[in-house]
């Protein structure tokens, strides 16, 4: 991390504000049946969201598999959802096409705005008609375009930082938070992402529900995404999707994304750990360094 990275990760680290422009998905869906299709869909209850409160939800396909990990927000009689860039398309069409079936529509608004990611954020910006919903990081912050450029400069007067690519892989992983294509995918069974919040088990049925229901009452995942302490020297590039062992040689897991935390003083990772090897303070080994099995978030 450069010097600048390093001033602007203190800045953020005791409290200040730190933004990126992020490419997110904005899907507005409505209807009077919005409920009855949407919890037929997804993970997540959404008849329980109140007016303006926010929870995560997945998209899973009838084997229980990740197409897409979403942010569902209820305003008024609307549900608004944020994706990642890599999965917008994909929540869009899994929407879109129960608009056929009943009183039921679906509203890209993705082009009407730009979103900004930003942390340790407590502004209000109603002048801006933005929407806001929190993630792991802070809050995803959609502004009009024709309103960007006065929201950045106020913004810049609080003061805030605005956060480089690498600024942000760091306290995305710090924070834990996944991301799709990299720490997360189609192959991925939904309970194994541990996040909690995520799966409703007492609402009705919904795609692939049997199959995250079955491995919920039997206990638990055979592996689950965790965090990794890790000794040593390392660099990003030699330990991304690096196997891992356990003391007595067997396999444990691999890891899918690593930084350094300035804050901890040293290198820090994603990874899919194997049940047994999932307690917090278990030691794995990646070739000849070791790391600590370390539950989620590492800062916050």
């Amino acid at each position: 991390m450069n010097t600048v990275d390093l001033e602007n990760y203190n800045f953020i680290s005791e409290g200040g504000v730190g933004y990126i422009e992020k490419k997110r998905g904005l899907i507005e869906v409505s209807g009077k049946e919005a409920i009855q299709f949407l919890n037929g869909l997804i993970t997540n209850d959404v008849a329980k969201l109140e007016d303006g409160a926010a929870m995560l939800a997945a998209f899973p396909n009838a084997q229980g598999r990740l197409l897409a990990v979403v942010g569902v927000m209820r305003a008024g009689d609307k549900f608004l959802f944020v994706t990642e860039a890599a999965t917008r398309e994909k929540v869009f069409q899994n929407l879109f096409r129960f608009t056929y079936a009943g009183d039921f529509y679906v509203d890209d608004l993705s082009e009407k705005y730009l979103c900004f990611s930003i942390t340790n954020y407590e502004l209000r910006i109603a002048n801006y008609e933005s929407i806001e919903i929190q993630n792991r990081f802070g809050r995803d912050v959609f502004v009009p375009n024709e309103s960007a450029s006065d929201f950045l400069e106020e913004l810049n007067s609080k003061p805030a930082v605005e956060v480089s690519d690498e600024l942000y892989e760091v306290l995305r992983v710090e924070s834990g938070f996944p991301l799709y294509g990299v720490d997360m995918d189609e192959t991925t069974i939904v309970p194994e992402l541990g996040i909690d919040g995520l799966i409703s088990y007492n609402k009705g049925c919904y795609i692939g529900q049997e199959i995250i229901a079955r491995i919920h009452f039997r206990g638990h995942v055979a592996k689950q995404l965790t965090g990794l302490m890790l000794s040593g020297d390392s660099t990003e590039i030699d330990l991304k999707n690096a196997e891992l062992k356990s003391v007595e040689d067997k396999n444990a897991g691999r890891i899918t994304s690593a930084v350094f935390s300035p804050k901890l003083g040293k290198f820090i990772a994603l990874a899919y750990v194997r049940y047994d090897y999932l307690a917090e303070g278990t030691e794995l080994k990646i070739g000849d360094r070791t790391g600590t099995v370390k539950n989620l978030p590492f800062v916050g």
